[in-house]
């Protein structure tokens, strides 16, 4: 599996460099009003593709939150690997969301499936199944199985998956990013229940997104 950096994600260095490097030219040549424009662009870049490290909640029966952003949605939907209705909470990232992709759970990637497709708003319903997307297929240690959907958004050009089927995935363990704006769809078990509403902000690998009841009590 290809791992990340840890405080920036290798995918953010291009865009760095090259920023980075106008800057400075820009900057040499006396040309300010340009170099005041990429020293923002470097700025936004080095802000857009952090990483920060994040503390993994460690009980069990609990699926934490796969990406940071706002819940947008929760309802069942029909799940992209069976076709049949599932619950499933969305995850609307903005251009200033850490855009690194976590696992939800402790897994092994049974399945992917990467579908090409337009670039709407992220937000809007039509996203699942008309942008383009990567549908990931995980069973848990228990062997439950989640699946998780990576859609690119509005101004979002690439998604990058950083595993392949057979790998193993602890939870809150990097996976992947999408770039600039998107959302992250996640379709749970039966016996799983949602621990956030609609509206509320979430952070990828810390966030308990939902829950097993009766699980410790609970």
């Amino acid at each position: 599996m290809r791992k990340a950096s840890i405080g920036l994600t290798p995918e953010g260095v291009p865009s760095l460099a090259l920023t980075g490097l106008a800057t400075l030219a820009f900057g040499m040549l006396g040309w300010w009003p340009l170099t005041i424009v990429f020293l923002v662009l470097f700025w936004f870049c080095l802000h857009f593709f952090r990483d920060p490290e994040r503390v993994v909640p460690t009980d069990s029966g609990l699926a934490i939150s796969p990406a940071d952003g706002k819940v947008i949605k929760i309802q069942p939907m029909p799940d992209p690997f069976t076709g049949e209705p599932r619950q499933c909470i969305c995850i609307f990232m903005n251009v200033f969301s850490v855009h690194v992709n976590r696992s939800p759970v402790s897994a092994t990637v049974a399945g992917i499936k990467y579908h090409p497709g337009k670039y709407l708003n992220a937000a809007w319903d039509k996203a699942s199944t008309d942008n383009e997307r990567c549908a990931y297929n995980l069973q848990d240690t228990e062997g439950r199985h989640w699946t998780m959907v990576q859609i690119a958004g509005l101004i979002a050009r690439r998604i990058v998956c950083r595993v392949d089927e057979g790998d193993s995935l602890n939870r809150g363990e990097r996976f992947g990013m999408i770039k600039f704006g998107s959302r992250v769809d996640l379709y749970m078990p039966d016996d799983y229940v949602p621990s956030v509403s609609i509206g509320e902000q979430v952070f990828a690998g810390q966030t308990v997104l939902a829950h097993r009841p009766n699980e410790n009590g609970n």
